[in-house]
């Protein structure tokens, strides 16, 4: 099974960036311990701040890849394309999310990415990222 993780906004800073909600390990540390975890799946990851970008890498794994693990970052509450870009594609979306976005501000408890998607995880902090691959596992 071939799955990336892409990662949106700000989330290169996660075990820096607000650690009483996102921790204090890294997601370059997490992603080794993930990888090792699955070492018998192929499972990328592509970090990006910029929008264009996410959907360059959408568009480009969104047709050859088993399964995208996307967490949007703060574009999940306001980018129509990115929402667009799921919907052209064929490859299954797993919106994942590490903080329980409807227990947080209002404006996070919209999605433009949760209507396309495959399913949504939310709130498990980086182990929101391991349920998506077991669910991606658990549909195949």
């Amino acid at each position: 099974m071939n799955l990336i993780i892409i990662n949106g906004p700000n989330l290169n800073l996660i075990g820096k960036r607000e650690p009483e909600i996102y921790g204090s390990t890294t997601f370059e540390d997490f992603f080794i311990q993930l990888r090792a975890k699955y070492s018998n799946l192929s499972v990328d990851y592509f970090q990006s701040n910029i929008e264009g970008e996410l959907i360059d890498k959408l568009h480009e794994v969104g047709f050859s890849y088993d399964g995208i693990i996307l967490n949007a970052g703060a574009y999940t509450h306001t980018s129509v394309a990115i929402g667009d870009a799921i919907k052209s594609i064929k490859t299954p979306v797993i919106e994942v999310h590490m903080s329980n976005v409807a227990a947080r501000e209002e404006y996070r408890h919209t999605s433009f990415i949760a209507p396309n998607a495959k399913g949504l995880i939310i709130g498990f902090g980086l182990n929101s990222y391991q349920l998506a691959i077991e669910a991606f596992l658990s549909a195949y």
